[in-house]
């Protein structure tokens, strides 16, 4: 089979863009675009590219026309912009282009992942079983992360700050990429692109600066642990943006914990022995079954998938 060229790539991947802001799309279509992502790891970022490109525009459109634009101005704009990126049926397909206003809430069912284009030009990906608000100010930019987990592209703005609130933790950055998962006792810091600042809100004289490569869990004491992965590991950390979990010498229990945030299936270790089994190789979040598969056959340990909301792991001590 011929390879893909890079143009090949992105002019699909402006179609999926524009496929995601149809009336159309619904589950079928976003369990194929995750299909479609899973074959080359080189479509994820073409898909966030297309997305970056879409919110430039409409971003565009915004400061000519205001928040509501007639709508046949704004399609002229939004096929002249699009004929450099995807070409002029994915920009003709989208019509009205679709934009995330302030005050916007997202919210992701377990096992889902979402791609969202910000007005500003940013990106958030947001995370199995979360649920973010967006609230893009004339002086700053806040999002507040009520549950889970996201990563935000930030695009480049010295005039308007980007602020996550995860609780009482606090993130800002101008441009960069980060990720910010709100837990009960705080939340975890990893940067992937320049560097932020986060602290603990009432405690910013304890504020710290976190550099793309390194994170940081950050209590709600305003107690700072610092975290400098290995080589890749915030990468390996962030493989859920592509449907992945990506394993390196985790024991079974933490890659067992992981399954399970994105499956309403549950993976159940019934054997005590097996919790520290270490494990490497990259899976798919939604295979829960091939996971256990894996298990069984580099082990030599029974499972049981005759249940329906759960699969053991491992024989009962008797």
């Amino acid at each position: 089979m011929t390879r893909e060229t890079a143009q090949q790539i992105e002019d699909k991947a402006a179609d999926w863009v524009a496929r995601m802001h149809s009336a159309t799309w619904g589950p079928d279509e976003e369990a194929e675009l995750k299909l479609w992502l899973a074959a080359d790891p080189r479509r994820d970022g073409a898909l966030l590219q297309a997305q970056a490109a879409l919110s430039m525009l409409t971003s565009a459109d915004t400061g000519i026309f205001g928040e509501n634009p007639p709508a046949e101005p704004r399609r002229r704009l939004s096929r002249r912009s699009f004929m450099g990126f995807g070409g002029a049926a994915v920009a003709a397909s989208l019509g009205v282009a679709a934009v995330v206003f302030r005050g916007t809430s997202y919210v992701t069912d377990v096992g889902e992942i979402r791609r969202i284009p910000l007005a500003d030009g940013s990106t958030a990906a947001i995370n199995t079983d979360s649920a973010i608000a967006i609230n893009l100010q004339r002086s700053k930019r806040l999002v507040k992360v009520d549950k889970g987990e996201a990563w935000f592209q930030v695009a480049k703005d010295v005039e308007r700050p980007f602020e996550v609130e995860a609780g009482r933790i606090r993130v800002r950055a101008v441009g960069t990429a980060f990720s910010v998962r709100k837990l009960e006792t705080g939340a975890g810091i990893l940067v992937t692109e320049g560097t932020v600042d986060a602290w603990a809100d009432g405690a910013e004289g304890q504020m710290i600066r976190i550099s793309a490569g390194d994170g940081a869990f950050i209590g709600n004491n305003a107690a700072v642990e610092r975290v400098s992965p290995e080589a890749s590991g915030v990468d390996r950390a962030l493989a859920w943006r592509s449907g992945k979990i990506d394993l390196v010498g985790q024991p079974l229990s933490e890659a067992v914990s992981e399954f399970n945030r994105y499956n309403k299936r549950k993976l159940v270790i019934v054997d005590p022995k097996l919790l520290n089994e270490q494990f490497d190789g990259v899976f798919r979040t939604d295979d829960p079954a091939g996971f256990a598969e894996m298990v069984k056959n580099s082990l030599s340990v029974p499972i049981d998938t005759s249940y329906a909301d759960q699969i053991l792991i491992g024989k009962k001590s008797s």
